[in-house]
């Protein structure tokens, strides 16, 4: 569980529900099912219309992805292109062709059968790198729907608004119905307002966060089959993987990859 989406989401509705009672108010007069149906809903109904039906389906299990915590194991990265460097110059690039088929990360594996199967630098780059822009424009694609939906949620809660207002001016004659039937009105607001900035937005953004920190491990990955290739010394792969670390990360194992 991705401990800081716990937080927010919980947090969130937290600081709802405290200015609801500083107020004076009742949770039960912020809770209103048909304005739930009417932003909820309606702004679901409205990524149909923008999206494609897979996206608009799937989306909820990419949401589900923002509950849980991915280690794209940079320092993992690092060690395991020096163990694979070393024993490259000590035995060959054949070499490494043994363990291929058992290996769990998939763009390592075709990374590596591109190089013992001849390829020069400019062609494993090439194809790595479409690889890398494929998978990006997919993960971009899912936050894009995530963004869409924090678009259009405001404005189906003007309308369920505007719904309201409708209903309460037809029965203007009802003067202590007035009071009660716009806070109804404006609960709509509400919730557009929070799915928006509480929900959908910040889900989008951490997708892409996401995104960024597998593409820097695809990244790494990459430079360490192009410097294997090129024959680089081990020591000089490290210090190249190394850069992508952040500096506790990158003190962590420096001291292991950099030795003599």
């Amino acid at each position: 569980m991705n401990l800081a989406t716990l937080i927010g989401f919980i947090g969130g509705i937290a600081m709802v529900l405290l200015g609801v009672f500083s107020s004076g108010s009742s949770v039960g007069g912020i809770i209103d099912i048909p304005s739930v149906i009417i932003v909820v809903g309606g702004s679901y109904m409205a990524l149909f219309v923008s999206s494609p039906m897979n996206l608009v389906v799937g989306i909820w299990s990419v949401i589900s992805r923002c509950f849980k915590n991915y280690d794209f194991g940079e320092k993992n990265t690092v060690q395991n292109m020096v163990s694979l460097s070393e024993k490259a110059r000590r035995e060959g690039i054949l070499a490494l062709e043994e363990g291929l088929d058992d290996l769990d990360d998939a763009f390592l594996k075709e990374g590596l059968r591109l190089m013992v199967d001849g390829n020069d630098g400019t062609a494993i780059r090439a194809i790595l790198e479409n690889e890398m822009a494929q998978a990006e424009a997919r993960h971009m694609q899912w936050a894009g729907v995530l963004n869409q939906w924090a678009g259009y949620a405001p404005g189906w809660g003007m309308l369920g608004t505007v719904i309201g207002l409708i209903g309460m001016l037809n029965n203007l004659e009802d003067k202590s119905s007035l009071g009660p039937n716009m806070a109804v009105a404006l609960i709509t607001t509400l919730y557009g307002s929070m799915l928006a900035n509480w929900l959908f937005g910040p889900l989008a953004t951490k997708l892409i966060a996401q995104n960024t920190a597998e593409m820097n491990s695809k990244q790494m990955v990459l430079e360490g089959i192009l410097s294997i290739q090129a024959g680089d010394n081990p020591r000089v792969l490290g210090q190249k993987l190394l850069t992508y670390l952040d500096p506790a990360s990158r003190k962590a194992i420096e001291a292991d990859i950099l030795k003599d």
